[in-house]
């Protein structure tokens, strides 16, 4: 059982705590049905459910496709002085609801009943989190504004984020801060980790062609084989970082995948081959930075070979990037559950990436990540990933609480 919080300090916590059986219930099942991003029609279904059994006062469904949004009002929506500021009187919370496409390894009984479809990342606790954190919040409403519980879909890949943002989500839900949570492996169950500032780089496509001169394999000098052209590029890549970028910066540069020819063929030239990747960064400096280096180096190692070759570079995330008062604030809310000895207050960032980013684009905010611990080797995104139930009411408290400490009745 996890020890980290004592229920005799915290009411959100000692009262969801008594929930954990019906959380974990919820959480397993929909583990055992994945959904991909933007099909997430029984999940929202059952989330929507969940949400009107808890007693919120609105729920709101299709926004940005398949994404569920539901209202909470505090015993009071008054708002007052604090400190010489308004204090906040709308508070976001956002929980993802996605699957991946991938197939499970595991053998328990609620394992994934959907061929190819897996929760590996624990967005299936995520949500669950947020629907406790819906029933503490809509039984007490002790607190004296609005929370706005945000269950998003396709946060893999698909910018779910962005498409409830674009379908309207802060003009029809307008909130002063917005937080989320993601569950962490590295870090043992009740601890809690962030910083300020970046928590997690951009992430962006890119798809590099290149065209030669098909030909015979025994007579490569009548041909321009772009095979090598590609071996060049991506050797040539791996200077991009090392002699361009600051050393107090961080960059990756990834070519990840490569398509020529045809494996049945073995002597035979290609026309044409194509490379894929990832370039992840903090800073839009740098960004930009690699964008135009990169760029140049494919076309001028083209060049130089009698070949030519083009970039297609596709910023999708951008990074995610706590303010300083929200993630000060979460940071003290934390530390109010579990003690300052289990808060990580400079979290060392990630190069994964979090459409979460989107929504810290548009207003202030933080994203925090909470311990769940774990077998060693098994991280976020392996297929005998699973999310650690014992942690469940206390992300719920957690999310319940910055509201509560936010908007204090």
């Amino acid at each position: 059982m996890l020890q980290a919080v004592s229920p005799s300090t915290n009411g959100a916590y000692r009262r969801l705590l008594a929930l954990r059986g019906e959380l974990t219930a919820f959480r397993r099942d929909l583990h055992a049905h994945p959904e991909l991003g933007f099909e997430e029609t029984r999940t929202a279904a059952r989330v929507v459910e969940a949400l009107r059994v808890c007693g919120v006062d609105e729920v709101h469904t299709g926004i940005g496709k398949t994404g569920v949004v539901a209202v909470v009002r505090g015993k009071r929506t008054s708002g007052r002085k604090l400190g010489g500021e308004d204090s906040p009187k709308a508070i976001g919370l956002r929980a993802d609801m996605d699957a991946l496409p991938m197939r499970e390894e595991n053998d328990f009984a609620w394992r994934s009943t959907v061929a190819g479809h897996m929760h590996s990342c624990g967005h299936d606790g995520h949500t669950a989190m947020l629907v406790g954190a819906a029933r503490h919040l809509a039984e007490t409403r002790q607190f004296d504004g609005t929370a706005v519980l945000i269950f998003q879909p396709g946060e893999e890949g698909h910018a779910g984020a962005k498409a409830m943002i674009d379908d309207g989500l802060f003009d029809r839900f307008p909130v002063d801060a917005v937080y989320a949570m993601h569950n962490w492996p590295n870090l043992p169950p009740g601890t809690i980790g962030l910083n300020t500032g970046a928590m997690m780089a951009a992430a962006d496509r890119v798809v590099i062609t290149i065209s030669g001169k098909g030909g015979h394999g025994a007579h490569p000098y009548m041909a321009v084989d772009p095979v090598l052209v590609a071996a060049h590029i991506i050797t040539a890549a791996q200077s991009l970082v090392s002699r361009n970028v600051n050393p107090l910066d961080s960059a990756v540069v990834s070519l990840c995948a490569m398509q020529a020819g045809d494996m049945g063929a073995f002597s035979v030239i290609p026309r044409q081959a194509c490379l894929m990747g990832t370039v992840r960064t903090f800073r839009r400096e740098v960004q930009e930075m690699i964008e135009e280096r990169l760029g140049r180096l494919v076309e001028s190692v083209a060049i130089g070979f009698g070949a030519t070759a083009s970039l297609h570079y596709e910023r999708m995330y951008p990074a995610t990037i706590n303010t300083a008062r929200e993630a000060a604030f979460a940071a003290d809310v934390a530390a109010s559950l579990v003690g300052e000895d289990r808060v990580i207050r400079d979290l060392t960032p990630s190069m994964g990436a979090e459409d979460f980013s989107f929504m810290l684009q548009n207003k202030p905010g933080a994203y925090l990540r909470i311990g769940q611990g774990g077998e060693a080797g098994c991280f976020l995104h392996s297929s005998r990933f699973d999310f650690n139930d014992e942690i469940l009411p206390l992300g719920a408290a957690l999310m319940a609480s910055l509201v509560e400490q936010a908007m204090p009745a």
